[in-house]
C-alpha cells in the first residue's frame, strides 16, 4: 500500500481535523490484503468490525463515544490512583525476589500487569486468562497491522477468532448489566457493533498501554542507575513518560483516507488516498510541553483512555525506580516489535548493579 506519509505536527492535526475531508474508514482496515483461507476463518466464527468508534464518524459515533467516556472520566481516572499502586507494589516485590537470582524481563514480571486489571474494573468487563489475552492481543495486532504471509496469517486467524469468540460471549452475557457492553447494547447498538468496539478496545485499554510502560521502562533505567533513580519523583517521573511519548509512543502512527478529492499543503489528493499519520517522533526539540498529547490522536477520535495510560506507566516507572533504583539493563539492545502503528521493547531485561 502506498501512503501520503505526513509527519509535520500542525499538519497531521489538520488531516484529523478535517473530517469531512479525511475519514479513519481505513483505520482498522489490514495492512496487507487477507488470503482467502484467512477470511474463512474469520467467517466461520462469525468476525465483523462494523464502524463504531476508531472507524466510525457522525451522529453514531458521537453517541458511542459519550458512552464509552462516561467510563473514562477525569474523576475516575484519578480515583484508581492507590489501586495502580498498590498493584505495581505488589508485582514489583515479586520483581525484586526474582532479580535474587539474576536477570528479569520486566515486560512480563511488571509491564504487562497493571492495565489488564485496571481496565476491567473501570469498564466492568471481565478479562480471559492473562496468558491467552496477551496472546490475542499481538496476534490481532500482527493481522491487522503487521506484514503477514498467507501461512502466518492462518495462525494469526485462528488466534483472532478464539478472540472473538470470547468476545461474543462476553457481550451477550453483558446485556442488561451496568458494564460498558451491557451500557452499549442498552443504547442500541447490536451485538456485532459492540464486539466491533469491544475487539480493539480491549486491545488498547491494556496491550498499548503494556508497551508504552515497556518503553518507558527500558529508556529509563538506559539512562543510566542515578538517573533512574531519580524517576522515583512524580516530575520526573510525568517528564520523562511524556518524553517517550513525544518520541517513541507505542502508538506512534495512525491512518486516515480521503473523503473525496481534496488538497494537503498543496499536494492534490484523489478520494480513496491513503495517509499514514505520524503521531510520535517528529516534534522538533523546542516544541511546547504539551506535544506528547498528539501520541493520542487529536479531535474527535484522541483517545479516550489517554490519561488513563499516562498515569499507569508513570505510576509503574515511579514506583519501580523507588524500590528498585539500583536496575541496570541486562540488555541493552532487546529486539523491537515493529508494526505499522506499534512498536515497543519485546523484553525489557534488567539487573541489579552491583554495590
Amino acid at each position: 500500500m502506498n501512503y501520503l506519509v505526513v509527519g509535520e505536527p500542525a499538519t497531521v492535526k489538520e488531516v484529523m481535523r478535517r473530517t469531512d475531508d479525511f475519514a479513519p474508514s481505513n483505520a482498522l482496515t489490514s495492512v496487507v490484503p487477507l488470503a482467502p483461507g484467512t477470511l474463512r476463518i474469520l467467517s466461520k466464527a462469525k468476525f465483523a468490525l462494523p464502524p463504531v468508534l476508531a472507524s466510525a464518524t457522525g451522529e453514531r459515533h458521537r453517541m458511542v463515544r459519550k458512552a464509552v467516556a462516561s467510563f473514562f472520566t477525569p474523576a475516575k481516572v484519578a480515583a484508581v490512583t492507590p489501586r495502580v499502586r498498590e498493584l505495581t507494589r505488589h508485582h514489583i516485590a515479586e520483581t525484586a525476589l526474582a532479580l535474587d537470582s539474576g536477570p528479569v524481563d520486566l515486560s512480563l514480571s511488571l509491564a504487562r500487569h497493571v492495565p489488564p486489571v485496571i481496565m476491567a474494573e473501570l469498564t466492568g468487563q471481565d478479562n480471559p486468562p492473562l496468558s491467552d489475552l496477551k496472546l490475542w492481543s499481538r496476534d490481532s495486532l500482527e493481522l491487522f497491522w503487521g506484514w503477514p504471509s498467507p501461512e502466518r496469517q492462518l495462525e494469526l486467524a485462528g488466534s483472532a477468532a478464539e478472540f472473538y469468540g470470547w468476545l461474543r460471549a462476553e457481550v451477550i452475557s453483558s446485556r442488561g448489566k451496568d458494564s460498558l457492553f451491557g451500557v452499549l447494547l442498552a443504547a442500541g447498538l447490536s451485538t456485532a457493533e459492540v464486539c466491533s468496539l469491544g475487539y480493539f478496545l480491549v486491545i488498547a485499554g491494556q496491550e498499548t498501554t503494556s508497551q508504552l510502560i515497556n518503553t518507558a521502562l527500558y529508556r529509563g533505567i538506559g539512562l543510566g542507575t542515578e538517573a533512574w533513580a531519580g524517576l522515583a519523583n512524580t516530575e520526573r517521573a510525568d517528564t520523562h513518560v511524556r518524553a517517550v511519548l513525544a518520541t517513541e509512543s507505542s502508538v506512534h502512527t495512525w491512518r486516515r483516507a480521503a473523503i473525496r478529492d481534496t488538497e494537503l499543503n498543496g499536494v492534490k489528493l484523489p478520494a480513496g488516498a491513503e495517509i499514514l499519520l505520524e503521531l510520535s517522533g517528529r516534534h522538533a526539540p523546542d516544541s511546547p510541553p504539551t506535544a506528547y498529547s498528539l501520541a493520542f490522536g487529536y479531535g474527535m477520535h484522541r483517545c479516550l483512555g489517554a490519561k488513563l495510560a499516562e498515569l499507569e506507566t508513570r505510576l509503574v516507572v515511579e514506583e519501580a525506580a523507588a524500590a528498585l533504583p539500583e536496575l541496570k539493563l541486562a540488555d541493552p539492545e532487546p529486539s523491537w516489535l515493529r508494526l505499522l502503528s506499534f512498536q515497543t521493547p519485546t523484553t525489557v531485561m534488567a539487573a541489579r548493579s552491583p554495590r
